[in-house]
C-alpha cells in the first residue's frame, strides 16, 4: 500500500478530541491541524515533541488539509497510526497469495455482513472448500522489549467480533483472527491482558471454539506500508 501523496515531516504539539492534532511543519514552521485517524489510546504514539509524517490533501470537500500516518521511533523505527491502513495491507497481500494460510481462494470479498450486526473484514471462498471469515486488527502498542500488544484500550467491539468469529467456526467455516503490527521494531505478540481483561476472555473462547490466530508485521517507509514477516503470537 503505497501513500497516494508524498509524506512531509512536523512535530507533534498535541493529540486532542481523539480525531485532531496540532503539529508544526518542518521547514516552514507553520501550526496546522492534522486529522488523527486513530480512536485508540495511542500509547507512546502521540507524545509531544514527536516527529510525525502527515499526508497533504488538496480535497476542497475535506476541512483538514492534512492527515497523520506515521509516528518516528528511536532507532530509525516508524509506527502507523491509520487504523484504516491494516485492512488495505491485508487486502493486497491476499490478492497476492502472499499470505500462506489464506492463500489459494477463488473469490475474496471485503466488508460482508455477518452474525447479527457485524461486518466481517474479508470473506474467503472457493469451490468445494469452507467459507473463511478474516478478522483484522490493528496493532502498534508496545510496552516490553521487542513484543506488540492489543488492544491500547477496552475494545467491546473487538470482542464481539471473537464471538462472532467463534459462532462461525460452529457453523462449519473456518474463522481467522489476524493482528497487523503497525510498527517496525517489534518482533512478538500478546495480548495486553491487564488493559482489556474481557478481550482477552473472548480470545480464550474463541481459541478453543476453533478460531485461528495468526500474527504480521509490516515494513513501513514513508513511501508506504506493506505486509511483512509473520509473527509469533506468545500468549
Amino acid at each position: 500500500m503505497l501513500f497516494p501523496t508524498p509524506l512531509v515531516p512536523a512535530r507533534l504539539i498535541r493529540r486532542y478530541k481523539r480525531f485532531l492534532a496540532d503539529v508544526v511543519l518542518e521547514g516552514s514552521g507553520e501550526m496546522v491541524v492534522a486529522h488523527c485517524p486513530n480512536p485508540g489510546a495511542m500509547l507512546g504514539l502521540a507524545d509531544e515533541g514527536m516527529r510525525v509524517w502527515l499526508e497533504p490533501n488538496s480535497d476542497p470537500k475535506k476541512k483538514l488539509k492534512y492527515g497523520w500516518r506515521l509516528a518516528e521511533l528511536p532507532g530509525g523505527h516508524l509506527a502507523g497510526i491509520d487504523t484504516g491502513v491494516p485492512n488495505r495491507v491485508v487486502g493486497e497481500a491476499l490478492r497476492a497469495g502472499a499470505i500462506g494460510e489464506l492463500a489459494g481462494w477463488d473469490t475474496i470479498r471485503p466488508e460482508v455482513r455477518y452474525a447479527k450486526k457485524s461486518r466481517v473484514d474479508f470473506l474467503l471462498s472457493g469451490a468445494d472448500e469452507p467459507d473463511v471469515y478474516v478478522e483484522v486488527k490493528n496493532a502498534h502498542l508496545r510496552r516490553n522489549g521487542d513484543l506488540a500488544e492489543f488492544p491500547d484500550c477496552v475494545t467491546a467491539r473487538g470482542a464481539r467480533h471473537l464471538d462472532d468469529l467463534a459462532a462461525m467456526v460452529g457453523e462449519g467455516h473456518r474463522a481467522v483472527m489476524l493482528y497487523l503490527v503497525q510498527r517496525t521494531d517489534c518482533a512478538r505478540f500478546d495480548l495486553a491482558h491487564d488493559l482489556d481483561p474481557a478481550y482477552s476472555a473472548a480470545f480464550e473462547r474463541a481459541r478453543n471454539a476453533g478460531v485461528e490466530a495468526i500474527c504480521y508485521g509490516t515494513v513501513i517507509t514513508t513511501d508506504g506500508v506493506v505486509l511483512g514477516a509473520p509473527l509469533p503470537i506468545v500468549t
